[in-house]
């Protein structure tokens, strides 16, 4: 046998045990509480069974946002591209070039056309609004199950909704 097995069913158990368990924070951006409100809405506190719940902190500036995740305990930033005065997709940018551990960053966008931007803010999702629940829950779990896994940042933006 292979000194590389695989794990048996006991381990695999407790590992997804531990990851149902576990509370996942996710940031939400925007300087509009309606937008954040939605994404709130629309991704529930448990929008995968095998994740566990999703604590929510919400950030309605730039500052507060870099803080946050600068902070460290942070699995996923999702980023209104229309905030104003600092948009999502800059911030999303910023953050990547900055922090060493950036958590995964998913981008609202208003204008499919903005989808380009997205890639060069190396942000991991994009989601266009209006917020579509099933394709942003959708988004949500796929970075969060990325983060869970330790896997590498996507440098590459896949349009949802």
């Amino acid at each position: 046998m292979s000194e590389h097995a695989r794990p048996d069913a006991a381990t695999t158990t407790a590992a997804a045990t531990a990851t149902a368990s576990r509370t996942h924070v996710v940031v939400v951006y925007s300087d509009d509480a309606e937008v954040r409100d939605q994404v709130r809405t629309a991704v529930g506190r448990r929008p995968a069974a095998e994740l566990g719940r999703v604590e929510y902190v919400e950030c309605a500036t730039g500052p507060q946002l870099i803080s946050r995740l600068g902070a460290g305990g942070v699995d996923l930033a999702v980023l209104d591209a229309e905030a104003w005065p600092a948009g999502g997709l800059g911030l999303a940018k910023q953050v990547k070039d900055e922090l060493h551990d950036c958590p995964h960053t998913l981008v609202l966008i208003a204008r499919r056309d903005d989808a380009w931007l997205a890639t060069w803010s190396l942000a991991d999702a994009v989601v266009a609004h209006p917020i579509d629940p099933p394709a942003l829950t959708a988004a949500v779990v796929e970075l969060l199950h990325a983060r869970e896994s330790a896997l590498p940042v996507r440098r590459t933006a896949p349009l949802r909704g």
